[in-house]
């Protein structure tokens, strides 16, 4: 059977709302006509590269590659093992994200700010001592370096190679300019704000992060029991097989993930491209409105 056109934008619709519920939830509609239509100004423009990384369905593999980065650390991963319920509620903890993300690259320059100090109301309340005795604290600026560092950088290794328009250097430099704004907002001490900056600093915390057993188990749970529906993990595995290969080759080795160079470039890589590309068409129709949400967050 030969589809018409009103038959594709039907199905381009079905399959963009469909996302688009999984990952802003059922007040999704609601906060997106807020943050993008409340008068007032911003923290970044409509020129600012933060809105084209964070746009950009890129965002779905940048985002699930933050999450392995980041449980490296093994005070953030302890902190987020027994704070932050991502196994009990996954997709209440992925549309907190992209609420949050979406807010402060879109929103009022007020509701980006009240949405950053309600983080690091949370962020204060989190603490305790991992299972070697080490305590932690989640306000601790130099954990939230770490954090924040991780996600900035899976973000724009994920924006260019697989975004639709990937970024200049200079405007590489502007993206981690822009997101320094917003780690400022939560605490980070002195965030990077060029893309040299961004590479030493993450160099830097090399000697203190490394997979734990709850960071490989994290990995499992992300990679090999993810809490989609059958019908999904195909297209799923496509966005898992290409976060591991968007990894640091350092920290795929830590979380003992296998990458194979040619499999890489002949079958993950161009699968990663095609899936990313279909998520982008079925967004069209809202992509002025809607930025591709990220599995992500220093929240």
């Amino acid at each position: 059977m030969k589809l018409t056109g009103p038959d594709i934008t039907a199905v381009r619709e079905r399959l963009g709302s469909a996302l688009f519920a999984r990952v802003a939830g059922p007040d999704g509609p609601e906060n997106r006509a807020r943050i993008h239509h409340t008068p007032g100004p911003r923290w970044f423009g409509p020129d600012r590269p933060i809105r084209r990384v964070h746009g950009d369905a890129s965002m779905f593999i940048g985002g699930l590659s933050a999450l392995l980065l980041q449980s490296l650390h093994p005070l953030a991963m302890a902190a987020v093992s027994a704070h932050s319920g991502f196994r009990g509620d996954p997709w209440g903890r992925l549309q907190r994200t992209s609420t949050f993300l979406a807010t402060t690259t879109y929103g009022t320059a007020e509701s980006a700010q009240d949405a950053c100090d309600r983080v690091r109301a949370v962020h204060e309340r989190v603490r305790g001592v991992t299972s070697e005795g080490t305590p932690y604290h989640a306000s601790d600026p130099h954990l939230l370096g770490w954090v924040h560092v991780a996600e900035v950088d899976s973000f724009l290794r994920a924006h260019q190679r697989y975004g639709l328009h990937p970024l200049s250097d200079a405007e590489c430099d502007g993206y981690v300019s822009d997101a320094a704004r917003v780690a400022n907002a939560l605490g980070v001490a002195d965030p990077p704000t060029t893309l040299a900056e961004l590479d030493a600093r993450l160099a830097s915390y090399r000697a203190e992060v490394r997979a734990t057993p709850e960071a490989r188990e994290a990995a499992r749970f992300l990679l090999l029991n993810p809490p989609v529906p059958l019908a999904v993990r195909l297209p799923y595995g496509v966005l898992a097989a290409n976060a591991v290969s968007l990894l640091p080759s350092w920290a795929a080795a830590e979380l003992r993930l296998p990458r194979l160079p040619l499999v890489d470039s002949v079958c993950v890589r161009p699968l990663g491209s095609a899936i990313t590309s279909v998520v982008r068409w079925a967004l069209t129709p809202s992509r002025q409105t809607v930025s591709a949400p990220a599995p992500a967050s220093a929240a």
